[in-house]
């Protein structure tokens, strides 16, 4: 029977993360539930301060699981998403008769049976803790408070949307304020590390800007035949097909905004602004009922680049090879993962991870996503959608026996206007933080495209 597997130091490091979060009750924040865009109300009626939910990622735990399972499985992760974001809403707009207790209690209840079936279906291999009650109870973190990093500040630090009458005093303390913005010039700069070796190229896919407005709560890699399963907004360029409920042969029988047939699906959560406007989704799964509130944000700019970390000559990679950058769950998961960062134009050697930019008149708002550029050769997708694919060191070299793949960048920058506040989309408990920033990609080259890409990186051309 086959079964998608991860090597025994991922699986250690999957434990050890589990463990951590097992035993402090999870490295969430507590901050105000009131969500982005949510006009301050002095009625005695307002939702009270609670916590964000945290809960151990049962997902990162997952070592070896059946292939004809990984359907199950991911439906019963896609099903604890939804238990854990309808706790963190039952909290934030109490029902009569709930308080804390009852709604974690709940949520514990529904965990357990959940994980009894993710257990079973996952079968024995599967990493899980044999008992699972550890996994099942989530903690409400009330121990820090900061704010909210997606409440009162926009992208040149003056507020906007609702009256912020403290705004130029909040400005000279964001670099201060952990969950919330940092004038790019105060963040230092770092010099790129010289390429040691001779593939130095680069290939791009023009893909467009999501001008055929493409956007879903889906993700058809983690969640797979889920509606809603990201529980936030994504755009997406490159296939024209890609949802939930996008099969391989969907995607390879699509169409594509990229200029070169570059058929790969490529997509990341949308950024949203609050200057008093709603999208249509404001009622909607995904959108308000999920807490991302506001208008969706065009990127101005998408740029899909293909390179070489440190010059090691790259392999193809074989078609429909999925891959996951950064990590949604961040906030309450903890930093491990989160691969991507914000900076400003001009100023792009400069990058945060836990804060969004200040950026001066003029300048963009930039998101890098930087995916990995290590791959088994093998599997198209691991158990837990990471571990069949990795990070180079700092010296360019692989996990043994794993190959040197054309690392995929993923710039996106925004015309942010001036006065107005940003924040990403986000599962609600994760409160918009800019570290749950991520990006997601299923490659659909042809054969000849990929022939062609790592033909340019290895030979220190720039192509596209």
């Amino acid at each position: 029977m086959k079964s998608r597997k991860r090597d025994t130091s991922k699986r250690r490091a999957g434990a050890l993360l589990l463990a951590v979060v097992l035993g402090t009750g999870a490295v969430g924040t507590v901050v105000s539930v009131a969500f982005a865009g949510q006009r301050p109300s002095s009625s005695k009626s307002a939702s009270p301060q609670v916590g964000t939910v945290a809960c151990a990622d049962a997902g990162v735990a997952l070592n070896e699981v059946p292939e004809a399972s990984q359907e199950a499985v991911d439906k019963n992760l896609a099903d604890l998403d939804v238990q854990v974001a309808d706790a963190f809403n039952r909290l934030a707009a109490p029902a009569p008769g709930d308080n804390e207790k009852r709604v974690m209690d709940d949520l514990a209840n529904k965990r357990a049976d959940t994980l009894k079936k993710l257990s079973d279906s996952a079968g024995p291999d599967s990493g899980l803790p044999k008992d699972l009650s550890g996994i099942a109870k989530c903690s409400v973190r009330n121990d820090l408070v900061v704010q909210d990093a997606a409440k009162g500040f926009s992208a040149d630090g003056m507020g906007g949307g609702v009256a912020e009458t403290k705004a130029a005093a909040q400005v000279k303390s964001l670099s201060k304020n952990k969950n919330g913005f940092v004038d790019i010039k105060n963040v230092q700069p770092v010099t790129a590390p010289a390429k040691k070796g001779s593939a130095t190229g680069s290939f791009t896919s023009r893909c467009g800007r999501n001008e055929n407005r493409h956007l879903n709560p889906d993700n058809v890699i983690v969640a797979p035949g889920v509606s809603n399963g990201a529980h936030h907004m994504h755009d997406y360029v490159g296939n024209v097909a890609t949802d939930a409920f996008s099969s391989n042969a969907k995607l390879a029988a699509s169409g594509t905004t990229c200029s070169n047939g570059d058929g790969s699906a490529y997509y990341w959560p949308v950024l949203r602004v609050f200057d008093g406007t709603n999208e249509k989704d404001a009622k909607a799964p995904g959108g308000g009922k999920d807490k991302n509130v506001g208008r969706i944000l065009q990127p101005a700019e998408a740029d899909i680049t293909y390179t070489s970390t440190v010059g090691n000559q790259v392999q193809p990679m074989k078609q429909f090879l999925r891959i996951l950058t950064g990590d949604a769950k961040a906030f309450t998961n903890g930093p491990a993962n989160a691969h991507a960062s914000w900076s400003c134009t001009g100023f792009e050697n400069r990058q945060v991870v836990d804060k969004y930019p200040i950026c001066p008149k003029g300048s963009r708002v930039v998101r890098t996503l930087k995916f990995p550029d290590c791959w088994d050769g093998k599997n198209i997708d691991s158990a837990n959608h990471r571990t069949h694919t990795a990070f180079s060191n700092g010296s360019g070299a692989c996990p043994k026996n794993f190959k040197v793949i054309p690392q995929l960048v993923e710039r996106v920058a925004y015309d942010v206007p001036a006065g107005v506040r940003f924040a990403v989309d986000s599962f609600p408990e994760q409160l918009h933080n800019p570290i749950t920033d991520h990006g997601d990609f299923i490659n659909n080259m042809s054969k000849n495209l990929q022939d062609q890409m790592v033909s340019c990186i290895n030979q220190g051309r720039r192509c596209g």
